[in-house]
Order: C-alpha cells, then sequence, then structure tokens
C-alpha cells in the first residue's frame, strides 16, 4: 500500500487558505457591501410583516 503524502496535503490546504484570503480581500477592496445587517437595507414590507404574527416582547423580571 501507498505512503499518504502528508506535506502535499498540508500545502494544499495552505493554498486554498491563501486563496481564500486573497478573495476575500479582492471583495473589500472592490468595496462590495458588507454582509452585516447594519449595512444592509430591508427589503419591503419584509420588517413589518414578519413581526405582525409575533407576539409583544416581555421582560424578565
Amino acid at each position: 500500500m501507498a505512503k499518504t503524502n502528508f506535506q502535499f496535503e498540508k500545502r494544499q490546504r495552505e493554498l486554498a487558505k491563501k486563496r481564500k484570503k486573497e478573495e476575500k480581500l479582492r471583495r473589500k477592496q472592490e468595496g462590495l457591501p458588507d454582509d452585516t445587517p447594519e449595512n444592509q437595507e430591508p427589503a419591503e414590507g419584509s420588517e413589518g410583516a414578519a413581526n405582525d404574527d409575533a407576539p409583544p416582547a416581555v421582560p424578565a423580571a
């Protein structure tokens, strides 16, 4: 049975991490919007319609 080449597998993982990091940096430099809720505008009717059926929040005492 052939021996597993752990160095090759490790190098492939490192390269994948590097590509992912570079892709994230490139998207950030292009000025694409963040995925944070504070920066996203709500879709039409999404906030009001979703909360109509929910019971009012009661603070815990």
